[in-house]
């Protein structure tokens, strides 16, 4: 278990909290003028002529604030931008033994998890809990989370290549809501869907990768 947080839980009693517990941690913490004293050989901008791509340079280093009691890694983040007078900084403390860059790589993951966050929260109402009762509101918890399992699952195993990338919001919208009709004749039943966004295309890949999926059996 590895906890990773922004600079709002940038606090000492944290710190000691996770430390206590075995837990690893990645945390981000403001910038001041004693960690980038400890980083004054970075801050120039590079030599000769500036680069059109970010300049990043990465150092790792012990670090002791005012409020700590100990002594703690800091893993500090330069980037030089073209046409930018002064570098952006980052400062992360951590205990995890990963080089520097690692760190830095580790942490900057916590924007992907909100971003899962979010689409559960926009493709299958996650925090609409508006039941009286708390035992029922987890029941509803649950099922978000089913749902949206099970949409991750669709998208990930059965979507065809040109398509995985949209959200859950998006294929509700195109795939899942598309209007259509079922017709039964004499020896056969036909699925007549609107061509807005399930092409004919589109919906015999997908059946066929449904169907090479494994079934559990027993």
């Amino acid at each position: 278990m590895v906890f990773r947080a922004d600079a709002a839980f940038a606090k000492p009693e944290i710190y000691k909290a996770l430390e206590e517990r075995g837990v690893r941690y990645a945390i981000r913490i403001p910038a001041n003028d004693s960690l980038e004293r400890d980083i004054a050989e970075l801050l120039p901008r590079p030599v000769g002529r500036p680069s059109q791509k970010p300049l990043a340079e990465y150092k790792g280093f012990l670090y002791r604030a005012a409020s700590w009691k100990t002594a703690r890694r800091v893993v500090a983040k330069v980037e030089h931008h073209a046409g930018e007078l002064f570098p952006r900084l980052g400062f992360i403390v951590t205990s995890l033994t990963l080089p520097s860059r690692a760190v830095v790589r580790f942490y900057n993951k916590r924007g992907t998890a909100e971003q899962w966050i979010k689409e559960s929260k926009q493709a299958v109402k996650m925090t609409r809990l508006s039941c009286h009762r708390f035992r029922s509101n987890k029941v509803r918890f649950w099922l978000s989370l089913i749902a949206y399992n099970l949409g991750n699952l669709w998208r990930r195993l059965v979507l065809p290549r040109r398509i995985a990338t949209w959200s859950l919001t998006s294929l509700q919208q195109r795939l899942v809501k598309t209007g259509g009709r079922l017709v039964k004749h004499a020896r056969c039943y036909w699925l007549l869907l609107a061509e807005s966004h399930m092409t004919q295309r589109l919906f015999p890949p997908m059946l066929g990768r449904i169907t090479l999926l494994p079934l559990r059996t027993g």
